[in-house]
């Protein structure tokens, strides 16, 4: 599994569902460059039990990333159809019917490999003949891009343990501060307190460069 922090996101091009019922091809974060933070996420399967409730969770505070400029986007193995297909399930019986942002379907699982979330790989056998070990479908993984398409942050959960949307909100807030003040961000710390003065290099080297 790789570390993306520090690095520029992993560029791609895919089928996707957006506005919570069209599907459209060709999709790619390359063009929120320049403009808008993405909040980037990977579930494991449409039609489960874990999944729904994240994809529930962001869209109820997807007011507060829009208010950020941020853009949320989520991504799994499962092709266009079974997003769309999910997406016309009301909450109660299990669907995702009422979310609104963008659904990347990976179906060649490349961009899950390209983000180092991918369950399982690919390895010739004594015949040398193609075979896959592993589920072969995403972990929880969730990166946060600046506007220059850097990764700032990266969390990767395994399968049964959901993620803490307020938590990914406070990344993009710490992020925002630290952009616009030049102050680092201590732990613990929330919208409202204070930071505190860059003391290395490294931070002197990224606004420098951005």
């Amino acid at each position: 599994m790789s570390v993306l922090v520090g690095k520029k996101a992993p560029s791609f091009s895919a089928g996707a569902v957006i506005n919570g019922k069209e599907v459209v091809s060709g999709f790619s974060l390359d063009q929120f460059i320049g403009k808008n933070e993405v909040l980037f996420f990977f579930y494991p399967k449409d039609f489960t039990f874990v999944c729904p409730s994240e994809l529930h969770a962001f869209q109820s505070k997807l007011g507060e990333f829009e208010a950020r400029g941020v853009k949320v986007v989520a991504c799994s193995t499962d092709t266009e159809e079974s997003h769309w297909g999910w997406l016309q399930v009301p909450k109660n019986k299990g669907g995702i019917e009422g979310v609104t942002y963008p659904l990347v379907a990976d179906t060649s699982k490349t961009i899950s490999e390209a983000f180092g979330v991918l369950a399982g790989e690919y390895e010739y056998d004594m015949e040398g003949r193609l075979e896959a070990s592993g589920p072969m479908i995403a972990y929880r993984g969730l990166f946060l891009i600046d506007k220059n398409g850097i990764v700032m942050h990266q969390l990767v959960n395994n399968f049964p343990l959901g993620r803490n949307v307020d938590e990914a909100l406070r990344m993009v807030d710490a992020l925002q501060f630290f952009q616009e003040n030049g102050e680092v961000c201590p732990a613990n710390w929330t919208k409202g307190d204070d930071g505190m003065k860059p003391s290395f290099d490294g931070v002197a080297d990224y606004l420098a460069a951005h």
